[in-house]
Formats: C-alpha cells, sequence, structure tokens
C-alpha cells in the first residue's frame, strides 16, 4: 500500500497587466513560504479558448488536485486554507 502525499497544486489563469492578477498570485507565492504547494500561472490571452473561458473573469485560482475553481477576481484565503488542510 502506498501512502504517499499527492502535493497540491494551483493553477492561475491571469493576463500580463492585470493589477489583480498581480495580487493573487504575490499573495500565494507569500502563502508557499508557509505552505507547500505548487502554483503556474497561465496567460490566457495566449490561449483563444482559455481567453473566451476566463478572459473577463481573471484572475481565476484553479485547484489542480480536484479540477474545480475556487475563487476569481480575488484571493479566498479561507477556500485556499480549506483545500491546503
Amino acid at each position: 500500500m502506498n501512502n504517499q502525499v499527492i502535493p497540491k497544486k494551483f493553477l492561475v489563469y491571469g493576463r500580463e497587466g492585470c493589477h489583480l492578477c498581480e495580487e493573487m498570485i504575490a499573495s500565494l507565492r507569500e502563502l508557499q513560504q508557509k505552505k507547500q504547494f505548487g502554483l503556474d500561472i497561465i496567460n490566457v490571452d495566449n490561449n483563444e479558448q482559455l481567453t473566451q473561458l476566463y478572459g473577463e473573469k481573471v484572475p481565476v485560482l484553479f485547484a489542480v488536485n480536484e479540477n474545480k475553481e475556487l475563487c476569481h477576481y480575488f484571493l479566498d484565503v479561507g477556500v485556499v486554507d480549506t483545500y491546503l488542510s
């Protein structure tokens, strides 16, 4: 039996020049100093389908392990803490 813990991973859909995106990413990077998780950032403007899905909604925080959106526009610290625990 394998009891290996799978590390949690986040994905931020955002765009360059978006102050809300920058704030969410900075907050997540700060949180990474205290808690262990992966973080990838995808620029929606580099993909037409992602622009259509998330273009007006960025930044969007996605929980990769659970394949679901956790929050958008602003970081919901409570939701992130629950996901990480």
